[in-house]
Parts: structure tokens; sequence; C-alpha cells
């Protein structure tokens, strides 16, 4: 088992940006700057307008954007994230009935044991019935992998992306490599790949994107994942699974966290994802040994219908 706070996860860092008062400007909400306190402080003094940077990007394009290479004009904090390490960064937005309620920025390295891979998977219902890769992320992982997915196309209800599609819900593989729903499953082992987390994505236009997130034993994209959805009367909301890399699978069915002030609950209520620091993971599951480790917690809402159907929880 991985031991809490040691574990170098594959995003290093996870920020949430917020449209203004005025709709005009996109703030910073919050981030987990642990592996990159200068870019924290730069974040923090920064502000975007529609098509600026790469928080502006997404809101602009209304879609996710992925930049592989962390270069200006669109990156505009490049010098600071390449003195931290980083190389990769991906812009989520999150729409609710065509409007922005938040951006989810995620950055990775290029260290040599960064196993693992982000893409970002799309479909133009004009073009084709399938999903193909519009960009990805593979870190250090084995170049074949990369190849395969770049050159394959997954039908709706196919793989982890086609399942999340199909569903309009996340979908978590906790072994990719004997699950008869991961395509490609074999090469994915073979390159040490072992759990996947595929999201819808809210966008402004008529098509579809789907956010893949391959974790590897030594790099894991998150120390936590769990998925949290609403009760069937709506008034609270209800673990339906997680994942700990310390204490494995998380029974479904919890009760809830305290709903006052609780970033999930919030993403559920706002449809804008939530970034939290160590204090308050602490707080949101008091007497959880492992959770005393986490630095802090992203919950990423899933917008299905125009209301957010789930919330997504990653654990850094």
């Amino acid at each position: 088992m991985l031991e809490g706070p040691r574990v170098k996860t594959f995003v290093r860092i996870a920020e949430v940006w917020v449209p203004s008062a005025d709709g005009t400007l996109l703030e910073l909400s919050g981030g987990l700057f642990d592996a990159a306190p200068a870019l924290g402080a730069l974040s923090r003094s920064m502000c975007f307008g529609r098509a600026e940077g790469l928080p502006g990007r997404a809101w602009e394009e209304g879609r996710p954007v992925m930049l592989r290479r962390l270069d200006g004009p669109v990156f505009r904090r490049a010098q600071a994230a390449r003195a931290a390490g980083l190389t990769c960064a991906v812009a989520v937005p999150t729409f609710v009935a065509g409007a922005l309620t938040s951006v989810v920025v995620l950055l990775c390295g290029d260290d040599e044991g960064d196993i693992g891979a982000i893409e970002l998977w799309h479909n133009d219902p004009r073009l084709t019935g399938d999903l193909t890769l519009a960009e990805g992320y593979f870190g250090a992982t084995m170049p074949e992998l990369e190849m395969l997915t770049r050159d394959g196309s997954l039908p709706r209800g196919a793989g982890a992306p086609g399942l999340a599609w199909q569903r309009d819900a996340a979908v978590f593989i906790d072994n990719v490599g004997t699950s008869p729903q991961f395509l490609r499953a074999q090469t994915a082992a073979h390159a040490g790949i072992v759990r996947a987390l595929a999201l819808p994505c809210s966008v402004r236009v008529d098509q579809t994107w789907v956010l893949s997130l391959l974790s590897s034993a030594s790099r894991p994209i998150a120390r936590r994942i769990e998925s949290w959805l609403p009760s069937e009367l709506r008034t609270h909301l209800q673990r339906a699974y997680g994942h700990c890399e310390v204490r494995g699978r998380i029974a479904a069915d919890a009760p809830r966290p305290d709903s006052a002030g609780s970033p999930l609950e919030t993403a559920w209520v706002t449809g804008a994802a939530q970034v939290t620091g160590r204090d308050a993971v602490r707080r949101l599951h008091e007497g959880d040994a492992a959770a005393a480790g986490f630095t802090g917690m992203l919950a990423i809402p899933v917008v299905s219908e125009n209301t957010v159907s789930e919330v997504v929880a990653l654990y850094f």
C-alpha cells in the first residue's frame, strides 16, 4: 500500500477559476499549489478575460483545452510553471444551462517516473459516430499506448470514455488489466497503467467531450477518488463508490458529510467546482486516518440535462 504524505500524484497542481461578480473575468477561487508555491502566488494575483490564458481560452471555446507544452502567449504563467517542473496543463470548463460556472485546470510534470495519462476524447456528430482522441498527455508512459490511442476510436458505450458518454456519468475502473470495459487493457497494463477515470464534460457546443485520467501504481492521478450522487429525493449526497490508494475500495452509501460548508455539497448546489485544503479535508472525513494525510481535495460537478447529477472528488 502507498503511504499518504509521501505519494507524488500524476496531477501536481489543481486550480479552480470562476467568473467575477460582473461576469467579465475569471478569478482564482482556489488551488492546490504545494508542489509549486511560487506559481500559486503568481496565480492569486491574476485574472483572465474571455480567450485570455488557458482558462479564458476554455471559456471562449466552450470546451476543454489541453496544452502539451506550457508556452506563451496561451499559458501566461509559463516561466513559473516550467521553474516548478510543470510541462502540461488541461482546462475543463463547466457549463450549466449554457452559463459558465467554473474552469478546472490540472497541471502535470515530466519526471521519468510519471507513468500515467490525461486524454481528451471528442465526438462531433456531423463527422462521426465515435469518440476520437483530440489531445493527450502520456508523461513517461511507454509510447505504444499513445500510438494505439491516437490511431483508435471508441463507439458510444465502448471503453471508459465511451461508457462515460453513454451513461452521462463518471466511470471508474480500478484494474484496467482485468477489465473487459477497458479496450486497451493489455497495452495499458504493459505500460504500467492500473486505473482509469473518465468524466463527461459539460460544454457549450453541440458536441461530446470526455476527460480520461489514467493512473499507474507509482503515480496515481489522485490519492483517493470518490463519486457522490444525489439521493432519490435530492435532499443530500450519498457516496456511490470510492477508491483510496491507502485503504483500497471504499464502501458505497456512506453517511453524507456535514452539509454546512461542505465543498461536495457546494459543488452540487452551485454547479461550480470546489477546491479545499488540508484542514477542510480533515473536517470532512473526521476520524479517517488515511484522509489525515491528504493535502487537499478537488470536487468536480458532472452536469446532465442542465442539472448537477454527480460530484467527483479527487483527493491529493
